[in-house]
């Protein structure tokens, strides 16, 4: 919920979707345009459907059990190693090594007060030396929180890592785009494109191009120029 979404918009969201599903369960047996309707005003849709999907895995296949394990939680939806391993060491307080945005602000900060071009290879190694093996729940809650302090007084740190890639703006994006139609099929659950041509203000061959886009990823169903959220 958090990638590019303000933590005071997704902590109310967090509360409602938490409200709306309160375990695995009630997530895999949801319908997805639940969901979706619930994910409304978080960025990356496909992320709600990543999370429905990991809940009828975990159902399925580990008797409702998250896995506290980092490479089985990497086989899952849209889980890579930094989540898996952030995963493991807040719910479970298990040791593990993981970089988000505020955490590599922190070392750049300490460890390469001179230098750009700081390459997320050099900070891993030195989390593996420096992580709180104890405690590693609070470490890294230590650690985010000082990033988020730093990023107030030294905004430009993140700009010197190699990782580093300046958002793209959202107004008149795709990505913009890829919300609103969505935003508006789940209001009416059914929509006729000519309809939505005329609600949104875009080019009508961008318009294809997105709602193409969400059909090939599962979003939307289109039958005979009517418009409707999968099952």
């Amino acid at each position: 919920m958090l990638q590019q979404t303000q933590t005071s918009r997704v902590s109310e969201k967090f509360l409602s979707f938490i409200d709306k599903f309160p375990d695995f369960n009630a997530l895999a047996n949801a319908d997805l345009d639940e969901v979706l309707k619930e994910w409304q005003g978080l960025g990356y849709n496909r992320r709600a459907v990543a999370l429905k999907n990991i809940a009828e895995i975990i159902i399925k296949d580990y008797e409702g059990n998250l896995p506290q394990d980092v490479e089985t939680l990497k086989d899952f939806p849209q889980i890579g190693h930094n989540t898996a391993s952030s995963i493991v060491s807040f719910a479970f307080n298990k040791p593990t090594y993981f970089i988000e945005t505020n955490i590599r602000r922190v070392y750049i900060y300490f460890f390469f007060p001179r230098r750009d071009d700081v390459d997320d290879k050099e900070i891993m190694e030195l989390s593996k030396k420096t992580a709180d093996k104890q405690n590693p729940r609070e470490w890294y809650y230590a650690l985010m929180d000082y990033g988020v302090m730093l990023k107030k007084t030294h905004p430009e740190l993140n700009k010197r890592s190699k990782h580093y890639h300046k958002q793209k703006k959202f107004k008149g994006s795709s990505r913009q785009l890829r919300g609103k139609v969505l935003k508006l099929v789940l209001k009416k659950s059914e929509i006729y494109l000519d309809e939505l041509y005329e609600e949104l203000k875009f080019e009508t061959k961008k318009i294809d191009k997105v709602i193409k886009q969400l059909e090939k990823e599962g979003f939307l169903i289109q039958k005979k120029n009517r418009i409707s959220v999968s099952k």
